[in-house]
């Protein structure tokens, strides 16, 4: 008796990264995941946000891969206005001092 294992399991990475579409999905997912890890090890709140609208970004770019037009919109549209904004307004609100080194 024999057994005939799927592509997937015979060759992983050739069988996700041989299609333009799979290195796009590589890539964005890269993108997230350094955002995402930006978002939390950066020392300054700007430089978080910024990795955390990166992040956002890549996602919805997965998610207009899956042809989820509507979810990409809701993505940026959603986070990227409210929730950005009230981030925004927590860091113009903080009472941190602004020393001669933050400029260098």
């Amino acid at each position: 008796m024999n057994v005939e294992l799927p592509g997937f399991i015979m060759d992983p990475i050739g069988d996700i990264f041989g299609s333009v579409e799979g290195i796009s999905f590589g890539i964005l997912s890269i993108i997230a995941i350094g955002g995402a890890l930006g978002t939390v090890y950066s020392k300054r709140v700007a430089h978080s946000m910024l990795a955390l609208i990166m992040c956002f970004f890549a996602v919805a770019g997965v998610f207009l891969m899956a042809n989820a037009e509507m979810l990409a919109a809701i993505q940026i549209l959603v986070y990227l206005g409210s929730v950005m904004l009230v981030f925004a307004f927590g860091v113009m609100l903080s009472r941190r001092q602004i020393m001669e080194e933050d400029f260098e």
